[in-house]
């Protein structure tokens, strides 16, 4: 699947010195360009300044022939997947079909299930969930060229500093034959294997868990396992702690608690009113409501508001990444809320943002995404109107808004 906010992924000391290339260094290689004019001058310039971070003839000889790709741009401007609900996305992702292969799965590789979980302390369905959204269990890992892709990205003015340094890593990757340009097929943005590593992230993170000398994730299920492992590792990931567990709120309480950066003692969520199969104790947790206070309702714990946030900082990918994680390790079915939530669409929630930014708030990029910086900014206007602050906007809201 792809992602724009998935720039994401202990593997090799060397390595990860190796690609800590300075995107500053390469962003100087030339100017960026909307089109194919000036493309080859680009990467002219840029082998210098890859061969000047390590990068050895091998690796910039992928270089050799590279065309820029309108289509990589088109696919980069026509991003929508996060622009849907949270209640949207999941019915799409978490199929009986995802949970019952997922099971299937989990039981097939026990025993690379096991000995990851034994060594990074990541249980197998958040690694089988991860699996099934990113690329539909390896049947859908993509089939763009991946440096072509980069080279192309890496020149468009969007975020070229972005995909520079993926750029360097993807020549470091085939200059270090950890691939061959065979295997250098997957996401249009460049994200590779089956749970789509970019490759700085695949440099830096990958391991070779099968220990056949290469750490080949589009290939070997237990290196893309236990690099997926080592990755939410390297985010913060705990063992023995648990990431995400649905509840049932309350018709009213505290919400402008309700936030994923404020935590609470399981005991004072109880206190008021939430209910579900957890212990009232100290354990700290926050409360999730990823479509306000009439929809769905989970704690999230300290795994998810590191880990999966770092693996992936949209809030409605990483929540249905977590809740199908719970479902194939035996959750229940999804409460969808206590009433029925309309979702602003895609045109709505960028006049929502655009609104906002006339008020002064920072939403981050505008848009069409729920993202943590418009949230915020929606959570304090509806303490200012006397609103329930639960962060999320709903129809009424937006129209409130715009009457000023």
């Amino acid at each position: 699947m792809n992602r724009e906010i998935k720039m994401r992924k202990i593997g090799f000391a060397a390595l990860a010195v190796t690609v800590m290339m300075t995107t500053a260094g390469v962003a100087a290689a030339a100017d960026c360009g909307n089109s194919a004019k000036g493309f080859g001058g680009f990467i002219k310039a840029f082998k210098k300044e890859a061969a000047a971070q390590g990068v050895g003839e091998r690796g910039l000889s992928a270089l050799d022939g590279v065309e820029y790709d309108p289509a990589i741009i088109k696919k980069d401007r026509a991003q929508s997947v996060f622009s849907q609900s949270f209640l949207e996305f999941q019915a799409r992702m978490v199929s009986d079909y995802r949970i019952k292969q997922g099971a299937a799965l989990l039981k097939k590789h026990k025993a690379t299930f096991d000995a990851v979980e034994q060594q990074y302390g990541v249980p197998g369905p958040v690694m089988i969930a991860f699996w099934a959204l990113e690329t539909d269990f390896g049947a859908n890992m993509g089939d763009f060229a991946t440096i072509p892709s980069l080279a192309t990205l890496a020149w468009d003015c969007r975020r070229p500093d972005k995909f520079r340094e993926q750029l360097v890593g993807a020549l470091t990757l085939y200059d270090r034959g950890d691939l061959e340009l065979e295997d250098m097929r997957g996401a249009w943005a460049g994200e590779i294997g089956h749970t789509q590593f970019l490759p700085k992230e695949y440099n830096e993170t990958a391991v070779d868990f099968d220990g056949d000398g290469h750490r080949n994730l589009k290939r070997s299920i237990p290196d893309a396992m236990a690099s997926s492992a080592a990755l939410l590792v390297k985010h913060g990931w705990q063992a023995n702690q648990p990431w995400l567990q649905e509840v049932r709120v309350p018709d009213d309480m505290p919400w402008d608690q309700a936030d994923i950066a404020i935590q609470h003692p399981r005991a004072q969520w109880a206190k008021w009113g939430v209910k579900g199969k957890f212990k009232a104790d100290k354990f700290p947790a926050a409360l999730l409501l990823p479509m306000g206070k009439d929809g769905p309702a989970f704690l999230a714990y300290g795994n998810f508001t590191t880990a999966y946030l770092l693996w992936n900082e949209s809030l409605v990918y990483s929540t249905t990444a977590a809740y199908l994680a719970t479902r194939i390790a035996g959750a229940g079915k999804l409460y969808a809320g206590n009433a029925e939530v309309h979702a602003l669409s895609y045109k709505q929630i960028i006049e929502l943002q655009n609104i906002l930014v006339g008020k002064g708030y920072d939403v981050g990029e505008v848009d069409g995404k729920m993202g943590r910086a418009t949230r915020a900014a929606v959570k304090d206007v509806q303490i200012k109107m006397g609103w329930p602050a639960d962060s999320y906007p709903t129809v009424e809201f937006l129209q409130k808004l715009k009457q000023g």
